[in-house]
């Protein structure tokens, strides 16, 4: 059974918004009766097309630690799937939200103007890749960015067909589905989506382009793209926009290569194709830089943004060139985008995340990645482990040399760790991610790893 902390000093309390332990602390089986009951009570009343891998009920967060309805305290690292970048409720977005509301809750600045909706354009203008003047347009979520960025390539190239990537995740609204390739039961029974989308292969490093040559993923995909979609599919001077996420969130934590993202912008730029970067899971630091695409050195027409961005407030954003968002007004809105007490939250959110956890992501995703370097070779289910930052991938296989995917026991460790205090999530069809919260230490690290180990060996033996 997880055990609690009785020990957390002044640093791990500041680390861990106050809380008092920063270890999980297990006071019933799991789920518990309270948990029971309104899981149940849920099954009633909510839509059953939520996802839930197992029935913890959440009701207070600190840092990195969530306490159920029972009382057990859980280590999070899942983060409300990489949202609460700046950890659960820690107190000076708390302390934003709270004045902010108590000055103005809403006025749309759609039709208004509010002082700090320009003060985050600015920050986050300032934030993006390259020199050139950028503009923001602000949402509610990292759907909706995606459904502005379509509408906003489309308006600006004045052409209409769009690509996307295998296994790629850029939303669930009808737009954003049209550019999503994970699972076909996101897609499935909601008839005709977006026309003029098409999909190629993203460069997998592991297991390669179509399951073979991964060495030489890059130079495979962006080969398909211009002799194959290019010459037989479509014609790039129809193409307004290639969507790409520099890190896949749902499609199994993987990493495009530098040289592909860059060899990527070279193409759309081109051909006059407006480069998109999907950052909704990947960017606000999680992988020790403002974006994933910083680590590449590309410069994004676009950047989509959301999740991290307010600390769990629904806020989205899309950066674009100022010359790019050259829309006129009435073109796009939105009602709740960029809501005051949101954007309160993402100010603080983002001074936080510049002033130390940007850092202590790239520092504690180093600590994990070289304690983790050692796995493939002492654990034979375990193919891969592969990611940057805080945003970290361990792809589970049956065997290493055939690479064969390993669903089953990839699902089974998440269940286990649950029951073991850990919150994690899968990603993909075989990969457990490690999306903690920013603000984790090296005893949390070290809890979690443990944990993590001590499940695949007990795996490994059943085998």
């Amino acid at each position: 059974m997880a055990v609690i902390d009785t020990k957390a000093d002044s640093k791990t309390a500041a680390t861990s918004n106050g809380a008092a332990t920063k270890l999980p602390h297990l006071v019933t089986t799991l789920p518990g009766p309270k948990a029971k009951q309104l899981v149940e009570r849920d099954a009633a009343v909510v839509s059953p097309s939520y996802t839930r891998d197992y029935p913890l009920v959440a009701k207070i967060g600190r840092g990195a630690m969530i306490e159920d309805v029972d009382g057990n305290t859980f280590l999070d690292f899942a983060a409300g799937i990489a949202v609460c970048a700046t950890g659960h409720c820690h107190p000076d977005v708390v302390a934003a939200i709270q004045k902010q509301a108590s000055e103005l809750i809403h006025m749309s600045g759609t039709d208004f103007y509010y002082p700090n909706l320009v003060e985050l354009a600015e920050k986050l203008a300032s934030i993006a890749p390259g020199k050139e003047a950028k503009r923001v347009y602000f949402g509610n979520s990292g759907a909706e960015a995606i459904e502005a960025a379509i509408k906003l390539v489309k308006y600006h190239t004045k052409r209409d067909k769009l690509i996307a990537f295998h296994g790629a995740f850029h939303g669930r609204t009808m737009g954003a589905l049209s550019l999503t390739a994970s699972r076909s039961i996101q897609r499935k029974g909601f008839g005709t989506l977006l026309s003029g989308v098409f999909h190629m292969p993203f460069p997998d490093t592991y297991r390669g382009t179509y399951g073979v040559r991964p060495e030489f993923a890059s130079a495979d995909c962006l080969s398909y793209l211009e002799n194959e979609l290019f010459r037989r599919r479509v014609d790039p001077e129809e193409v307004a926009g290639i969507f790409i996420e520099p890190i896949q969130g749902e499609g199994g934590y993987l990493p495009a290569p530098a040289d592909f993202l860059q060899g990527l912008q070279r193409i759309c730029r081109k051909y006059g194709i407006m480069f998109v970067a999907d950052e909704v899971q990947s960017g606000m630091g999680r992988t020790g830089k403002w974006w994933a695409s910083d680590h590449a050195g590309i410069e994004p027409d676009i950047i989509c943004t959301a999740k991290g961005i307010a600390s769990g407030m629904p806020l989205s954003a899309i950066i674009a060139r100022a010359d790019v968002m050259n829309w006129v007004p009435g073109a796009h809105a939105s009602t709740f985008g960029g809501n005051p007490v949101c954007i309160g939250a993402s100010l603080t959110t983002l001074g936080l995340l510049e002033r130390q956890y940007m850092a202590n992501a790239a520092r504690m995703g180093d600590y994990i990645m070289n304690r983790t370097a050692g796995w493939r070779e002492k654990h034979k289910v375990v193919g891969e482990v592969r990611g940057k930052g805080l945003m970290i991938g361990i792809e589970f296989v049956r065997d290493q040399k055939t690479r064969e995917k390993a669903t089953d026991l990839r699902n089974k460790l998440v269940q286990m760790a649950f029951h073991k205090g850990l919150l994690v999530l899968g990603s993909g069809d075989t990969t457990l991610r490690l999306c903690p919260p920013l603000v984790i230490d090296e005893a949390q690290a070290d809890f979690a790893l443990d944990t993590l180990e001590a499940c695949i060996t007990q795996i490994e033996r059943s085998l």
